[in-house]
């Protein structure tokens, strides 16, 4: 950790002497082409030579129509080249979740740090770099430092930080524009989603909603990042919906519904459509009754003022952290005889949504089911299932061992005032995109099949739930998670293939013309299927997970494909900072590594000699789990909504080194991410507050 970030102080004084500009560091080369203010028509237009949002096109299909890379050639595909991203996003607290960008030969890409790369497309060279240096005390974000992308128009490149500060760059040399602070960090406000760039707005959405803030949709100027309009995402009072809350407290002002992905736009209809996160807190319904909107749902806003169109919420007042974190996908097709304009979306609970996106009315039977309640809750009585199964088991047919069997452990099982209860699934149709295919209506879901446990406790002296996850198998019953890939057609919601994985579906997906649906794999291997039947074309090892979608383009008219291998800690694996470039030119192999060898690794007794001999400082430890540690294993180490494993309890600071160093199971390895400082810290801070004896 210590070189890289010395390296990185290096690099960035070098970049201040050339260009006198803080954070910006530029290669000498002719002018990088700057967008235009693009058009409707544009941005809804199928991506070619370009990739101008994240989605591919404002429909947010990731549908490439190049066919030049297809099934009986594909086999072929190899690297043209492998850039290092300078070690940014590789802490132990970064995920990679970003999706590239191009334009005119530029490849845009952001890290979990929020620096952004602008690279040569023929040569992999970094161009320019902007480096933000966030302050991490001013970073309060429940699910790790990432980002999940650029827009770009009008000559500047658009991003959110973690510090809830929005960036426009100038698209060429990679210098600050403007930026505005338009929501407190300190307060839990953060921006990870990639914005939207239409018709001389940039569109994005807050997120902060697990750490108790009222979510909202922010629209901007492109050229003076003055702000336009507002939508909070929970109603205040007087707005539709507000009834849907407590009237006798504010548990509203800090009710949740973050925006984690970007707002697909239809031009014509002239509608900003996106979905939202979960209610706060996020398993104590019994201080918020009512549905509680606008969470777990699906919004349709006016693109140029913000108003209110429509709604359908997914999940009635949400106990199970079932929220709506994966994009929206808009798309035309016939239905029953009718040409549509539809919307559709997977919420974690695994049952597809399909909506006219006019009206939001069901274009397919939506029922409004009874469900079990339980006191002191305040559930609600129904919840909207659509007929049909869902792409997602939703029962349990044997209890696992010291765990009781209620309700079959479905969706909806309710979560008691005392004890514990299992449910399925547990989460996961998550943040990582889906994607479709015009031609053939299909749209590809990347989900995982997981045993979700509940355990009554209290949290600051008042009743709250503390999920639980396990990483391997649950109990004796060997129930593992697994991932289940899923085509469906959209104008018949029938499942055209089916696909089940011995490891959890963590990735984003991209479909082409040429037949192939691109999907990475948390061992590292971006694979290439047969987009009508899933069966395994293509792999390659890239060294990490890939879990953004890929980015197809033709520049000089050859096709490629853009990867960002940089793991994230939801897999889990170990922070990367790789970009790769595939085209069938491509010379270069398979990445090979000798990290993954068990020789020369050190014995507990060993790592603990390294270790420094001044006293830990337990505080900086406590700061490096919450950063680290506890989106999976929890604030109190019982087990997080990211759903890893409980903290085993037990060990000697050695084995505790050994684990965080190594990893073990599912764990991934830590051991270019700490200082030896800061594993004492940690490791301390484990062994003698979290787990002491």
């Amino acid at each position: 950790m210590t070189s890289r970030l010395t390296h990185k102080t290096v690099f960035t004084a070098i970049a201040l002497m050339l260009l006198s500009s803080l954070s910006i560091n530029a290669v000498a080369a002719d002018a990088i082409p700057a967008a235009p203010a693009f058009t409707a028509e544009q941005l809804v237009a199928t991506p070619d030579s370009n990739w101008i949002t994240n989605g591919g096109n404002a429909y947010n299909q990731r549908y490439s129509s190049l066919d030049q890379i297809n099934r009986d050639n594909v086999s072929g595909l190899q690297a043209e080249w492998r850039t290092r991203l300078r070690g940014s996003g590789t802490g132990p607290r970064n995920s990679a979740q970003g999706q590239s960008l191009v334009y005119e030969g530029v490849l845009y890409i952001i890290t979990g740090d929020n620096d952004v790369f602008a690279l040569d497309v023929e040569t992999g060279e970094i161009r320019w770099e902007y480096t933000a240096e966030l302050d991490p005390d001013r970073v309060h974000v429940c699910c790790g430092w990432t980002n999940r992308g650029v827009a770009m128009g009008e000559g500047m490149i658009f991003f959110g930080r973690l510090d809830a500060m929005l960036v426009a760059l100038d698209q060429q040399t990679g210098e600050v524009v403007w930026s505005i602070q338009d929501a407190d960090p300190d307060a839990g406000y953060s921006l990870t989603t990639a914005p939207l760039y239409y018709d001389g707005m940039v569109i994005i959405g807050y997120v902060g909603g697990d750490l108790g803030v009222r979510g909202r949709v922010n629209a901007y100027d492109a050229t003076t990042g003055e702000k336009l309009w507002n939508f909070y995402t929970i109603p205040g009072p007087g707005e539709f919906g507000h009834d849907t809350w407590p009237q006798d407290s504010d548990v509203w002002q800090y009710g949740g519904a973050p925006v984690w992905n970007t707002p697909a736009v239809d031009p014509e209809l002239d509608m900003i459509y996106f979905t939202t996160g979960n209610a706060y807190p996020s398993f104590n319904g019994g201080v918020r009754p009512g549905d509680n909107l606008f969470t777990a749902s699906m919004l349709a806003l006016d693109a140029h003022t913000g108003e209110y169109r429509w709604h359908f919420q997914e999940i009635h007042h949400d106990i199970w952290d079932y929220d709506s974190p994966n994009p929206v996908i808009l798309f035309d097709a016939e239905i029953n005889g009718e040409m549509r304009r539809g919307i559709a979306q997977v919420p974690k609970t695994g049952y597809l949504y399909i909506l006219d996106r006019a009206t939001g009315e069901p274009l397919f039977e939506i029922n409004e089911v009874p469900v079990p309640q339980v006191a002191g809750r305040a559930t609600s009585p129904t919840q909207p299932i659509p007929a049909g199964e869902p792409i997602l088991p939703h029962t349990i047919d044997m209890a696992p061992e010291g765990w009781p069997l209620v309700n079959e452990g479905r969706t909806f099982t309710p979560l008691p005032m005392e004890g514990s209860v299992i449910y399925r699934p547990l989460s996961f149709v998550n943040w990582t995109p889906s994607a479709y295919d015009p031609e053939s209506h299909l749209m590809y879901i990347c989900a995982t099949d997981q045993i979700g446990a509940m355990v009554a406790s209290t949290r600051d002296g008042s009743p709250d739930y503390v999920p639980f996850a396990h990483t391997d198998t649950f109990g004796s019953t060997g129930m593992t998670r697994r991932g289940v890939y899923t085509a469906v057609d959209l104008s018949t919601r029938e499942v055209a293939w089916q696909q089940q994985w011995n490891d959890r579906c963590f990735s984003g997906s991209t479909v082409t013309g040429g037949g192939l649906v691109f999907i990475g794999r948390n061992d590292g291997r971006l694979t290439a299927l047969n987009s009508s039947n899933g069966d395994m074309l293509w792999e390659f090892q890239t060294e990490t997970g890939i879990h953004q979608s890929v980015t197809v383009f033709e520049h000089k008219g050859k096709q490629y494909v853009a990867a960002f291998a940089g793991g994230t800690i939801y897999a889990p694996n170990s922070p990367g900072d790789n970009v790769w470039l595939f085209s069938l030119e491509g010379t270069m192999g398979e990445f090979k590594s000798d990290e993954a060898s068990t020789e020369g690794r050190q014995s507990p007794q060993e790592l603990l000699a390294t270790l420094p001999e001044a006293e830990a400082d337990l505080a900086a430890g406590g700061i490096l789990y919450d950063q680290t540690c506890q989106p999976c294993h929890g604030e109190t180490g019982r087990g997080g909504e990211g759903g890893g494993a409980p903290l085993t309890g037990g060990l000697s600071m050695a084995e505790m080194l050994s684990v965080v160093v190594y990893g073990r199971n599912n764990m991934p390895a830590f051991e270019t991410a700490f200082e030896a400082k800061q594993l004492k810290d940690v490791g301390s801070y484990i062994t003698e507050v979290l787990l002491p004896d």
